[in-house]
């Protein structure tokens, strides 16, 4: 198969990316993924720095092969002790129909890399392979400190001018984030106007650009859709709601059927559920966005804090319509099956779209 600059950097034979899907991948995905010749990728944002530590020991445990650390660049969230109190009051009776009382406050549960200087040095003293960031980048001097480890650095942009900054950042490839793309848009502003472009026309108004890296992300599940993002001009196409189902997700049942039930035939764009756009399959929570103004929701990840209660309290009752179902427009075509087999399967796909010999 055909290799390029940025499968030499990353060190893999494959143009895929597992995406790093926080509370979803785990450490035997990602290692399952990238012994098998493919990018695994582990999200570290939700956790500390010791959590993070484990979670890289873990994949290092079942593998020598590189993988991917992936980090939350938000801006640190603005407390608004009156929206949040509104928030509360707005959710209290489901809590209570779930015979649970709703948080008495809400906190910033994920704590951004750009402030978290135990992280950086927890990263510098294991040097994982890749570190890649969503919703914006860290400070230049973080940037710096990274590449001189050794590391190499990814991005996620969903614009041109996301793209720019990164790029002028010295990052080494770019993640083009479409609109098809399941879970939180990594949008650097949340409250700016997304220009919701699709992968398609975000890869190439990149790759026309920009003389770095494109991995293509967004509504790609199988072989013919990594063949089609390379003809576009990406060196790689990120995958996330392909692995939705593997074996090694960390999906629970009521996750998998959702998806199951509905086939994933139609998604939908919230920022109820967290505080930040994410696309997500329809469910009770995310139906409660018609009937609420953007303003009144809390800053992200503020807003996810109850989100998480109020999932948790309904689940306890066997019901999981207030779960963060994150899933892409390409779900319909998820598979069941170990990661490394998606792997496989995937290469023999994308051999057989561009019309090589499949890997052995």
């Amino acid at each position: 198969m055909h290799r390029n600059r940025l499968l030499s950097l990353l060190g893999i034979d494959l143009p895929l990316i597992q995406a790093p899907m926080a509370g979803v991948s785990s450490p035997e995905m990602a290692a399952a993924v990238s012994a098998a010749g493919a990018l695994g990728s582990i999200a570290v944002g939700a956790g500390d720095a010791e959590t993070a530590r484990g979670m890289i020991r873990a994949v290092r445990a079942r593998t020598a092969a590189p993988f991917n650390v992936n980090l939350f660049c938000h801006a640190p969230a603005a407390a608004d002790p009156a929206k949040q109190a509104a928030w509360i009051e707005r959710f209290a009776s489901l809590f209570a129909a779930h015979g649970a009382k709703p948080p008495a406050e809400l906190h910033e549960i994920y704590r951004s890399f750009t402030v978290d200087d135990a992280m950086l040095a927890m990263l510098l003293e294991e040097r994982p392979a890749i570190v890649s960031f969503h919703f914006g980048l860290p400070s230049d001097a973080a940037i710096a400190a990274l590449k001189a480890a050794g590391i190499v650095l990814l991005a996620c942009a969903t614009n041109l001018a996301e793209a720019g900054a990164i790029a002028a950042a010295g990052i080494d490839a770019v993640v083009a984030q479409g609109w098809e793309a399941g879970g939180h848009r990594g949008l650097f502003d949340p409250d700016a106007q997304d220009e919701r472009l699709g992968t398609v026309a975000l890869v190439r108004l990149i790759a026309a650009a920009f003389d770095i890296p494109v991995i293509a992300a967004g509504g790609i599940m199988d072989g013919r859709g990594i063949a089609a993002a390379l003809a576009l001009g990406a060196s790689a196409a990120q995958l996330g709601t392909a692995f939705l189902i593997t074996d090694e997700s960390l999906a629970d049942s009521g996750y998998r059927a959702a998806l199951a039930n509905s086939g994933g035939r139609r998604t939908t764009m919230t920022r109820i559920v967290s505080g930040r756009p994410a696309r997500i399959l329809p469910n009770r929570f995310a139906a409660l966005e018609d009937s609420c103004d953007d303003a009144a929701i809390p800053a992200y990840p503020i807003a996810y804090d109850l989100g998480k209660a109020l999932h948790a309290a309904a689940k306890a009752q066997g019901e999981h319509g207030y779960g963060a179902h994150w899933a892409g427009q390409g779900a319909p075509l998820a598979r069941a099956m170990p990661a490394a087999e998606l792997v496989r399967t995937l290469a023999s796909e994308l051999a057989q779209a561009l019309g090589e010999k499949a890997p052995a």
